[in-house]
């Protein structure tokens, strides 16, 4: 009887495969909605981390009477900067992508001598390659805005490094083929701040910028490059 009940419905099947839509859907559905949750909800947590570490770097300048050494150009309270950011790919996204061009603004916070909490925001945009090798087949650019939060540490002088982690959000995720609306990134860099005068400086920092995987299934889909920030600072 179990081996007539499965035969007729596999007859069932190929009769009329459309009658297992309504059963599958659901399942579909559940599993997108558990997707769309997850990034959700750490996005949330990395908002809440950046809030908290910012919010506990101002009471901690507040309470302290101490000022930061005056050999540190920004020594004086939060300092901002607004820069020009533009990079070069690297691993499997530089097979399809030339360079990437954009714009961040960073807010920089005194917490001890010589350190700092640094908190990042900014625009990038990847450009893809034409007829990438030899087909007339051209690559989508991807449209990305990075949060980061993180350290920014003064060795000597004005030279620093600086280390910051958040996420990227995929503005057109959509046209790129990614089924994550964000990923994890991570960023160490070193840089110098050229002295202006006054409280004006320019920031000239090199970086690595990588990240998880923004399409779960494939694993060339990290955005990973070399990037060039060079900001003015007041």
């Amino acid at each position: 009887m179990l081996l007539i009940n499965r035969l007729n419905n596999r007859d069932i099947w190929m009769k009329n495969p459309g009658c297992f839509v309504p059963l599958l859907c659901p399942v579909f559905k559940t599993k997108y909605n558990n997707n769309t949750q997850q990034v959700m909800k750490n996005t949330f947590k990395i908002s809440a981390l950046i809030v908290a570490i910012a919010s506990i770097s101002l009471g901690a300048q507040a309470q302290t009477s101490t000022p930061v050494s005056s050999s540190t150009p920004t020594s004086t309270g939060v300092r901002f900067s607004i820069g020009v950011d533009a990079g070069i790919p690297t691993g499997a996204l530089s097979n399809s992508y030339n360079w990437n061009l954009g714009g961040s603004v960073q807010a920089d916070i005194p917490v001890a001598h010589s350190l700092f909490v640094t908190v990042n925001a900014g625009y990038d945009n990847i450009y893809g390659k034409k007829n990438i090798s030899g087909t007339t087949l051209s690559a989508t650019n991807i449209q990305l805005l990075p949060v980061k939060a993180g350290l920014k540490f003064f060795l000597v002088n004005d030279l620093y490094i600086q280390g910051e982690a958040g996420a990227g959000f995929a503005l057109n995720k959509t046209n790129v083929g990614f089924n994550n609306a964000a990923a994890f990134i991570y960023a160490p860099q070193i840089g110098y701040q050229f002295q202006l005068g006054g409280q004006n400086y320019i920031d000239a920092g090199v970086r690595y910028e990588g990240s998880t995987k923004f399409n779960s299934n494939i694993d060339d889909s990290k955005v990973n490059f070399v990037a060039l920030r060079l900001a003015y600072g007041f």
